[in-house]
């Protein structure tokens, strides 16, 4: 096996491969031993290493055992027996790295063995995936194997009560998406009651589809909102102006970096159209904010291919997977923009309550790992963020599919018609075909032309999702076509028919490179799994965008001197080195923009660490005194110091010292003048805060010291809330401008940094000021409540809300009979229901 290992592999990974292998073959040895035991006895195991750890052992010292263990529970319980490879990337996944293992081996199998393991220590695993179906998919199939060793298994899903979720997380292994694990911490983090909060501390999460999570949705934050309002009338306004605008005369586009803006004729327009003198006016920033969307919406936004208009609504079409993301919505007015250029329906914007990235949140836990088919072109920006190295497993047979070089054609309308011939001549021999396409509009296009071609196919886009997984069943059985766009089935294996073997295995077409070289990886991984036969073949053109943005002109001028016609291709693999340069271009950049967005989102997360645990140490304290009296402490001594800022003390301001104290912590006319004349700043200090102690013990006499408690935490919970919701805003509102000012040979970062310190030093001055304000002066009510800032929150990923759908937590302890009454608690037969 090592021998086969070294030949396959390089010396990149082979130092990586050696240290696994080494456990591997301990593990391996093991089998024998373990086969031996009895069920009951395999079970026992659990409640032994359990022990084993408390007397001082660690996940390290019993990670052979326990692998052998999970290893033989597998066999027993899923009839499934893990690979060697497969115990490979499960030791990988311990050791919080990315285990890149290629479609159809396994993963989510190897994945139960670590995730075992760090269950043991009764802290929690969360393992992590990118849609709903497949976490619920996962809790059911490995769900049995972890429930015969003894742990509870839970499935985290949108829509649950807090008490299902509470029970969701308080199981050994919990399932879910990243979204939803995203959401609950935010959610955590504004409630009014420990009790409300659902998670555990943070500590071991298994990401499934890594880089889907980790690069591809690393700028997309998650945002709790609620409703603010702005005028539907400027939206249509805006959308009227921009349709009578031309391109190159009125605005510019540039596609290289997809940036529209309005020339010198464009704002002469403006200002004649909204009857205004000059529209970059301080009291026109509005109208210039609702143009700009406008113009986007017009301009960049593209039907079918960014977002679809289905059943009166504007839909989101995900750039990376393809997927409609229903209900979810883009930030800024955008969305809005959309709708009016749709001629719909406008909603109302949202206000950010509060908001995480990926990148930072999975950087909260104490360790993570991670699994996908296609990792390693992005190693250095998972080992520079996440500390993680990207580990390539062997496969557990040699890849024997046939990758063939791009042909590239001069039109587009010449490349489909050469996609559609090559489909027919392959249907006709009755060898499936999975043709990968970058947009939903180039889905339905070649579905047209096969329709006239009369080849039956089915297309697997972002319009018809909820049948991805039957349809997937499907592409792999004699005769199928099937048309995906870039998520093509992700997380789900196309299985092969009966003589397709002899036929060539699944031949995978791609119709366009993606600007990324995973995302083309993944197309080619769905065929020639475990060893099957298989083929790739990509169809490009020097219309494709990709083409465009990186200089095809001279190609085609090429093309034409040679005398190609449309219809004739070039097969070169100087070419497709030309495109994969291309693509490392696009990569690099993008990984550039990920650092920049994660050293702007350092500064916001060290201010949420902050204010959360200030938060969280309100909800976990029963007497808050102290911590107020610190406040009010604060407030004074820079009330003190700003009124008797002045060098001579008979340039002072006493007047306007009493004014503010007797105004804001002290009663009417309780401070005077000469109670604090000829004093020091320190002793004027000491007096006043001597007198607000007082007043404080007489407030608390006059009610019970229990309702003072409460009255504490009302007040605390309510400015935090409110202060840190304006603070995200203003930080938003920074960061969108601080961009200009490089234009000053300034280093905007830096002046985000040092500007966003400030301000939220001044919030932090602010809070203890008027947390002060209300102590001192608020009436205390007898039936006093808690209350949230905003009311209608809603869950928004990437600038949009996630719609509720209500589903029980799947828990599962131990084995159910399919007629058993569901665990979940529908009262429906578990065959109707998570057995389904």
């Amino acid at each position: 096996m090592r021998g086969l290992l070294k030949k396959v592999f390089g010396d990149g990974n082979s130092r990586q491969l050696k240290k696994l292998e080494a456990q591997a073959d301990q593990i391996e040895a093991l089998e024998p031993e373990i086969e031996k035991l009895s069920d009951e006895g395999l079970k026992a195991k659990t409640e032994e290493f359990k022990q084993r750890l408390e007397q001082g052992e660690t996940l390290d010292d019993i990670l052979v055992e326990a692998y052998a263990v999970v290893r033989e529970g597998a066999r027993r319980v899923l009839n499934m027996r893990p690979f060697y490879v497969q115990l490979l990337g499960a030791i990988a996944l311990h050791n919080g790295d990315i285990a890149e293992m290629k479609t159809g081996e396994g993963k989510t199998l190897a994945s139960t063995m670590p995730a075992y393991l760090n269950a043991l220590s009764g802290k929690g695993v969360h393992i992590v995936t990118v849609n709903d179906y497949l976490a619920d998919r996962d809790a059911k199939d490995m769900g049995e194997l972890f429930g015969f060793l003894g742990l509870t298994v839970g499935l985290n899903s949108n829509g649950m009560s807090k008490e299902e979720k509470k029970e969701a997380y308080a199981a050994d292994i919990t399932y879910g998406t990243n979204n939803e694990f995203g959401f609950d911490y935010l959610r955590d983090n504004m409630v009014l009651y420990k009790e409300q909060m659902v998670q555990r501390p943070l500590n071991y999460a298994i990401i499934d589809e890594v880089d889907s999570i980790l690069i591809d949705e690393a700028r997309t934050p998650l945002i709790i909102s609620g409703s603010a309002s702005r005028s539907e009338n400027m939206y249509l306004r805006a959308d009227q102006f921009v349709r009578t605008l031309k391109n190159e005369e009125d605005y510019t586009y540039d596609e290289k970096t997809k940036n529209v803006q309005l020339t010198e004729e464009g704002n002469n327009k403006a200002e004649r159209f909204f009857n205004i003198d000059n529209l970059y006016d301080l009291s026109n920033v509005s109208l210039t904010h609702h143009i700009s969307q406008a113009l986007k919406a017009h301009v960049i936004m593209q039907r079918d291919t960014d977002y679809v208009v289905q059943d009166g609504e504007v839909v989101i079409v995900d750039q990376f997977t393809g997927r409609l993301m229903k209900g979810r919505r883009y930030s800024d007015g955008l969305h809005q923009a959309i709708e009016a250029k749709e001629g719909m329906q406008i909603q109302k914007e949202s206000m950010t309550l509060a908001t995480i990235t990926f990148q930072n949140l999975f950087r909260m836990y104490q360790k993570i790992a991670g699994m996908t088919g296609t990792a390693k072109t992005e190693e250095e920006e998972f080992r520079n963020i996440y500390n993680m190295d990207v580990v390539v497993i062997p496969t557990n047979k040699p890849i024997t599919r046939d990758d063939r070089p791009d042909y590239i054609y001069k039109t587009m309308e010449g490349k489909f018609r050469a996609v559609v011939n090559d489909i027919k001549e392959r249907h006709e021999k009755g060898q499936p075909i999975l043709v990968g396409t970058v947009a939903v509009e180039t889905s339905e296009l070649i579905s047209k032309m096969l329709k006239k071609a009369k080849v039956p196919h089915n297309v697997l886009n972002a319009k018809n999702h909820f049948r991805e997984a039957e349809i997937i069943l499907q592409a792999g059985q004699k005769g199928a076509v099937t048309i995906a766009t870039n998520m093509a089935g992700r997380g789900t294996d196309i299985k092969l028919g009966d003589g397709v073997v002899e036929l060539g295995g699944l031949a995978v077409i791609g119709t366009e490179r993606h600007e990324s070289r995973r995302i083309d990886n993944q197309l080619r991984g769905r065929s020639g799994r475990q060893g099957d036969p298989g083929l790739s073949q990509f169809y490009l053109s020097l219309e494709d965008e990709l083409m465009r943005r990186f200089g095809s002109d001279n190609m085609k001028s090429m093309m034409e001197r040679l005398g190609m016609d449309e219809d004739q291709p070039i097969e070169s693999k100087m070419v497709s080195r030309a495109v994969e340069s291309a693509q490392k271009r696009v990569e690099g950049n993008n990984f550039d923009a990920r650092k920049t967005l994660l050293a702007y989102d350092d500064v916001l997360r060290q201010q949420r660490e902050i204010i959360y645990q200030q938060r969280y140490d309100v909800l976990d304290s029963d007497d808050l005194r102290e911590i107020v009296e610190g406040m009010i402490h604060s407030t004074v001594d820079r009330v003190v110091g700003s009124y008797t800022a002045e060098d001579v003390p008979e340039d002072w301001n006493l007047e306007g010292l009493v004014s503010y104290m007797n105004s804001n912590l002290l009663g009417e006319n309780e401070l005077s003048e000469d109670m604090i004349k000829g004093l020091e700043p320190e002793e004027i200090t000491e007096q006043i805060n001597n007198m607000i102690k007082q007043k404080y013990d007489e407030k608390e006499q006059e009610i019970s010291p229990e309702q003072m408690r409460e009255f504490e935490k009302v007040i605390l919970l309510r400015t935090v809330d409110t202060k840190w919701m304006d603070h995200i805003d203003q930080m938003d509102q920074l960061r969108q401008g601080i961009h200009l000012r490089a234009y000053g040979q300034t280093d905007p970062l830096r002046e985000y940094q040092m500007e966003g310190y400030s301000m939220f030093e001044q919030m932090v001055a602010d809070i203890e000021e008027e947390v002060s304000r209300y102590i001192m002066k608020a009436q205390i009510r007898e039936n006093l409540q808690r209350q949230e800032v905003v009311k209608g929150t809603k869950a928004v990923s990437g600038g949009g809300e996630e719609k509720e759908k209500k589903r029980k937590p799947y828990v599962k302890q131990q084995a159910v009979g399919r007629n058993d009454p569901c665990p979940c608690g529908s009262g429906k037969k578990y065959k109707h229901c998570h057995g389904a």
